[in-house]
């Protein structure tokens, strides 16, 4: 399966799990948050943006990962209500918290709060079976040069 990221140039070489907060993980806990679709990964990367940084800043990162490699999977309907909210990761924070501290499954599959028709992956960075996947190439962003023009607006 491949799976997707979009980060910023500096980080485009390696894998890299910072251990920062996210709607998924605690402080401290090593993930990396990897998209379904590369359009999925852009609108996720937007969000995150907003206005910060532009498309020549930004590579899109193609990872796989093994079909036999062990998925948890949160279900949309099973969330609770709230969890889309935007910097309150108070509903979806201990889910995630749970599975990265249980340390069975290397990888959580969870609806997007973009778009939660479809879904991210997070991958315990930690699991000795996330060294299974691998970077098969990192690519130019190259979005229409009108999205880049709303972001220099909201500057």
């Amino acid at each position: 399966m491949l799976v997707y990221r979009i980060v910023h140039k500096s980080f485009s070489k390696k894998i890299i799990a910072p251990g920062f907060a996210g709607r998924w993980n605690g402080s401290g806990r090593k993930v990396v948050y990897c998209a379904e679709s590369i359009a999925l990964a852009f609108l996720e990367n937007m969000i995150r943006r907003q206005g910060i940084g532009f498309n020549q800043d930004f590579k899109t990162m193609i990872l796989e990962i093994p079909d036999s490699m062990k998925i948890q999977f949160v279900q949309f309907k099973d969330l609770p209500g709230g969890w889309r909210k935007f910097n309150d990761y108070s509903k979806s924070q201990p889910i995630g918290n749970k599975w990265y501290d249980e340390g069975i499954f290397p990888i959580l599959k969870v609806p997007s709060a973009v778009l939660p028709e479809s879904y991210n992956y997070v991958l315990n960075a930690t699991h000795p079976d996330c060294r299974k996947i691998k970077l098969l190439k990192t690519t130019d962003l190259i979005p229409d040069e009108r999205i880049e023009d709303l972001l220099k607006k909201r500057k």
